[in-house]
């Protein structure tokens, strides 16, 4: 799916959602941000995501928190529509552990941005596509000689 088809997917949905529906939605991302991923609070996952996406999400966290215990996401952006909802974030963090097979640097990554599309579905996030620099994440951490 490319942004032409998100964009197209949103004006479908658009006449069906409500402006406090919207509105939820956005806030689930904000609880994901602020809640599970910059508290740390990884119980907080089930009040904002479920399914498939929830399984893959506290996959995900666990070893990422592992590589980079300071590990921090700002939003910059949030845009909703329909049932979805597209958010920029800058992330930072120091690499302390191991991470896509290599060893920890003690170098930070600070404001990479990341740009994601969620999906909504029965008041819960329900799917992610994402868009991460991690080129810019790897040159800071540099690790960018190691793929040479």
């Amino acid at each position: 799916m490319d942004a032409a088809d998100v964009v197209v997917a949103m004006k479908r949905v658009r006449s069906n959602v409500t402006s406090s529906e919207i509105e939820h939605n956005k806030e689930l991302v904000r609880r994901l941000v602020n809640d599970v991923v910059n508290r740390r609070s990884l119980d907080a996952l089930g009040d904002v995501a479920g399914g498939t996406f929830a399984r893959t999400a506290r996959r995900w966290i666990s070893p990422f928190r592992q590589s980079f215990p300071d590990f921090t996401m700002q939003i910059v952006d949030l845009i909703a529509e329909g049932d979805r909802v597209v958010a920029h974030f800058k992330c930072s963090g120091r690499h302390e552990g191991p991470w896509l097979g290599r060893p920890p640097t003690g170098k930070r990554f600070e404001s990479v941005d990341e740009i994601y599309i969620f999906r909504v579905e029965n008041g819960r996030l329900v799917a992610a596509t994402a868009v991460e620099d991690n080129l810019e994440r790897l040159r800071q951490l540099g690790l960018l000689e190691d793929l040479s």
